[in-house]
């Protein structure tokens, strides 16, 4: 051991930790928002005993980055005895990247479907490209299924291009009304 760990680790306490990834950070109104969702939702699905969990398919999107990720020992960092482990939020510059809309049900992974020739989430691509093609790979296994489709408040999701899907005796459900906040 080197007079410098010698110095670090006995003396001033300090060791060295990897960074945890997370992708983002929810107030605690947004967080309280979600766990009130999630207890009513076990609430009415009994626990996740009834049948009807299998009709719940939850998507979201998320891009997709190609890029040269950082060494383990390039995420380490130093900290003292009484600090908490350090997160890291940014992600680093990316070669590439892409959009897709992933959907999983109780069963698994039901599709992913990119996003082709654009690069954000509308309304009309969202109603008339993803859902039906959603919808056409439930119908693979059970013409007759209905659906109960779950994802978040993102105003494409939410939009009047929907009614079509709801027509068909279709559900859509919202784990709540508490939009991000801006970052100061």
């Amino acid at each position: 051991m080197s007079q410098i760990q010698i110095i670090l680790h006995e003396q001033l306490g300090v060791k060295k930790l990897f960074s945890r990834w997370i992708p983002h950070s929810l107030c605690e109104e947004q967080k309280a928002a979600r766990v009130t969702w999630c207890v009513r939702t076990l609430e009415r699905f009994h626990a996740g005993s009834s049948n009807a969990v299998y009709n719940i398919v939850s998507g979201d999107e998320s891009w997709i980055y190609a890029y040269e990720p950082e060494t383990k020992n390039q995420l380490r960092v130093w900290v003292f005895e009484n600090e908490l482990k350090p997160t890291k939020i940014v992600r680093s510059r990316s070669v590439g990247k892409r959009m897709v809309a992933t959907f999983v049900s109780k069963t698994g992974h039901v599709t992913t479907i990119p996003l082709e020739g654009q690069r954000t989430v509308n309304a009309e691509w969202y109603a008339s490209i993803c859902l039906p093609q959603v919808v056409s790979e439930l119908r693979k296994e059970n013409c007759n299924r209905r659906i109960i489709l779950h994802h978040d408040n993102v105003s494409s999701h939410t939009a009047h291009n929907k009614r079509v899907f709801r027509a068909r005796k279709h559900r859509i459900i919202r784990p709540s009304t508490v939009q991000p906040r801006p970052k100061p």
